[in-house]
């Protein structure tokens, strides 16, 4: 969940910064131009001020005109060397009064044309267009009218240069870029705890949930972080770990009472059965199949109250030699696949070491065994391997059997559950529900597969280091 909702609240944040960060950089932009173009409305109205007097000393023929005119073309030299700005006075039918440097001319065209007409309308001249920091051949034209006797009779121009002006742009752009960086990241360290808060109560709701459901129902979530809802969803989840703990709790209390208190009567019922025979001639096929039904009964009880026990007990884990507990589980069982022709073999890894309780493990094993030499035809084989697969152990046991179809490998395991091909068979059909409690309560398992090209392929797990908790 926190690989999809962090990337979310990422996007969401870069999304804001962005939205943000953009008007920021084009009023940066701005504002750094408006600076230039006010400096140069300053310098231009210094300049028509001098225009002012050369041409109000023309108008009145005084002797010193000329040398104003040539005063105001040394201060716009000097101008345009200190500072590499063009600059020019330019009279209505566009010749210079004085302008520095000596060749620069008015454009025919364009934005500069544009504003030095509005000027000479007598009209501001409209704010050049916004110069970028990736246009590095624009310059900066600004025209302001000189204005004699309320008539504008001539227009000062300047054209700046915008290197230094891109320069501070750019300059303010990385500064800005920096910043919001540095906010991205304390973004996505926020949202990083933000998720962690909200997320820890449903991991740990996630682990308490899988541990239910893999046996372990002591599982519960602490209830003390997170936002409210969580808490209370965690509270929740708690009390219904409880009740489900209870419930499942009388439930293996009455089959385990229940079991152990039908045994006493069936055995006097049993008992009862074996003084009638020898009331009756020998042989006699009623009191044989009662006989046999009274045993398969006694079995029954006896898988209920091992599956009640096996559900309620824990496992004592320690570190097992699963390679030599399999083989003598095989050896033990050689006698009973001898007398039935079915050839049991041992291959594999003879040292593969597991964490398991020996006895349950044991169990397991005989369980899984006894049910692939039941079902496999004389003649053919059982085939027990021992591997190390990651991080389990695994023994696996393959029969030559009839196998089972799709459907009932999905039943295979359930209490009770016997193929209908196989109701002759002798069993509760407890035995693999005892032998995957048993494993589960040491985080083994259970699974089942086809063997090819017929029979079953029972596969026992065992984990290779210590569970954790």
């Amino acid at each position: 969940m926190r690989a999809r909702l962090l990337p979310l609240l990422v996007v969401l944040m870069a999304g804001v910064l962005l939205a943000l960060g953009f008007p920021l950089a084009v009023s940066l932009a701005a504002g750094q131009q408006q600076g230039v173009v006010v400096d140069r409305i300053d310098d231009s109205a210094r300049f028509a001020a001098l225009a002012q007097f050369v041409i109000d000393a023309e108008g009145s023929g005084e002797a010193g005109a000329d040398d104003r005119r040539e005063t105001l073309q040394q201060e716009l030299a000097r101008y345009q060397e200190l500072y590499g700005i063009r600059v020019g006075i330019f009279y209505r039918d566009d010749n210079a009064m004085a302008r520095a440097p000596g060749w620069w001319r008015l454009p025919e065209d364009g934005e500069g044309r544009r504003a030095f007409e509005e000027a000479l309308a007598g009209r501001r001249s409209h704010d050049p267009a916004q110069v970028w920091p990736w246009q590095t051949h624009r310059r900066l034209l600004v025209a302001s009218p000189v204005v004699l006797d309320g008539d504008v009779v001539a227009v000062v121009v300047t054209e700046s240069p915008t290197d230094q002006m891109r320069g501070r742009i750019l300059r303010g752009w990385l500064l800005t870029g920096a910043g919001l960086a540095a906010a991205m990241l304390l973004a996505f360290g926020a949202a990083l705890r933000l998720t962690s808060w909200v997320l820890k109560p449903v991991r740990t709701l996630d682990a308490a949930a899988h541990g239910i459901a893999t046996g372990r129902m002591n599982s519960r979530v602490a209830a003390a972080g997170g936002p409210p809802e969580l808490r209370r969803l965690a509270r929740s989840f708690n009390e219904m770990a409880d009740n489900v703990e209870e419930v499942l709790e009388q439930q293996r209390a009455f089959v385990a009472d229940a079991s152990h208190q039908l045994r006493n009567p069936l055995a006097a019922l049993l008992l009862r059965i074996e003084l009638l025979a020898l009331e009756l001639p020998e042989g006699n096929e009623e009191i044989a199949s009662v006989r046999a039904e009274g045993k398969r009964l006694a079995q029954v009880l006896d898988d209920l109250l091992d599956l009640a026990l096996a559900e309620h007990a824990s496992a004592e884990l320690s570190i097992t030699d699963v390679g030599g507990l399999a083989a003598e589980r095989v050896a033990a069982w050689r006698p009973l696949a001898d007398d039935k022709g079915v050839r049991l073999t041992l291959t594999g890894r003879s040292a593969v070491t597991g964490w398991a309780d020996p006895i349950a493990l044991s169990s397991a094993l005989d369980a899984v065994i006894d049910n692939a030499l039941k079902f496999t035809p004389a003649g053919e084989s059982v085939e027990v391997s021992v591997t190390a697969e990651g991080r389990s152990a695994v023994v696996v046991v393959a029969d030559r059997g009839p196998g089972l179809t799709e459907e009932e490998l999905a039943r295979i395991g359930d209490r009770f559950w016997r193929s209908g091909r196989h109701q002759n068979i002798k069993g509760s059909g407890l035995g693999l529900s005892i032998s995957r409690a048993l494993l589960a309560a040491g985080g083994g398992s259970l699974s089942y597969a086809t063997n090819e090209p017929h029979g079953l392929r029972v596969t026992v797990s065992v984990p290779r280091t210590a569970p954790h908790g």
